[in-house]
């Protein structure tokens, strides 16, 4: 590796309670950073892959505290600074044991405001890869437009392309976004995608879920191989507690999940595509990348936050030792 990966999007401002129940009873809060594309540069950071962030903050203290953040974890960025508009915001609150709700405050936000020329020809073209989400496209016209020039430079400069579809539907309609989403999956190397998010991308209706694992597998097999026909060269398509699955050479491989006691599961998709990407770039086939995908997606789950959880190379063969306690 040379250049490392880059990527471009928003990262906001994660404020999420401290503890389980209703948001009005919870008197403590903490303040945080997350946003799907700097948490994979994080966690790719943390695996020893060059990783540079683009984007667009307020210059204000959100912003600062993103900054110090990610700077903090070894990433390298390009940001513009806007006087005029604010760094977004997401609140997380637990009002369960086992529910999660996020909400977004990001109309109008710093990061929307990402044009075509925020984007540094010279620093996609050093790349090792590109990593671009369905998430930043789904802003503004503007950070799709910033999106699809990143595109076009890594095409210029032969630079592989990694997409995750990341589909919000709160920020734009499945018909809406389909004709992007595919226009960026036909010129990537590596798709990454929940099983219903392939669906989605392929105009599909997505059935009740099957009762055995031979027919989600069954089915998994079917949505893959029509989204490898748009022309991306590696479909991997994440499922939850129900692992991961790859197209490799016309054969589908699946990696079962890793399992845990999960305390936050937000974040634990970006983690997957950092371990994922990391092994690939290192030289490792797709059957070792969906392990080390597997095992970082798990310990993102292992802590609060976003990416706080994302582990370090030595920290990807803790799981399933026996021993809880090094001594």
């Amino acid at each position: 590796m040379n250049g490392g990966v880059v990527t471009l999007g928003e990262t906001m401002g994660l404020v999420r309670a401290d503890e389980v129940g209703a948001l009005h009873t919870r008197p403590v809060m903490r303040l945080g950073i997350g946003g799907a594309e700097s948490n994979v540069a994080i966690g790719l950071s943390r695996l020893g892959v060059p990783a540079t962030w683009i984007g667009c903050l307020g210059a204000d203290s959100i912003g600062d505290l993103v900054v110090r953040e990610l700077r903090a974890e070894g990433v390298t960025l390009q940001v513009r600074r806007s006087a005029t508009v604010a760094t977004g915001l997401m609140l997380k609150e637990r009002p369960t044991s086992v529910n999660q709700v996020v909400t977004y405050y990001r109309a109008g936000s710093a990061g929307s405001q990402l044009t075509p020329d925020d984007v540094g020809p010279a620093v996609i073209a050093g790349a090792d890869l590109l990593h671009v989400t369905g998430i930043t496209m789904a802003l503004s016209d503007t950070a799709r437009q910033a999106v699809l020039h990143a595109v076009d430079i890594a095409d210029d400069h032969d630079v592989p392309v990694s997409f995750d579809v990341n589909h919000r539907s709160k920020l734009w309609s499945a018909d809406a976004a389909r004709p992007h989403y595919r226009a960026v999956a036909a010129r990537a190397t590596y798709l990454f995608a929940g099983v219903e998010e392939a669906l989605l991308l392929m105009g599909r209706e997505v059935p009740p879920r099957p009762e055995s694992g031979d027919e989600r597998a069954a089915l998994v097999a079917d949505v893959a191989a029509d989204v490898a026909a748009l022309g991306c060269t590696e479909v991997v398509l994440k499922d939850g507690a129900s692992g991961a699955f790859a197209i490799s050479d016309g054969a589908l491989l699946r990696q079962p999940a890793f399992p845990v006691v999960a305390l936050d599961t937000v974040g634990a998709g970006d983690g997957f595509v950092a371990g994922y990407l990391a092994a690939r770039l290192s030289g490792q086939n797709t059957t070792a990348a969906l392990e080390a995908g597997a095992r970082a997606g798990a310990f993102a789950c292992l802590s609060p936050g976003d990416w706080e959880g994302l582990p370090s190379r030595a920290d990807l063969e803790l799981l399933g030792v026996a021993e809880t306690v090094a001594r």
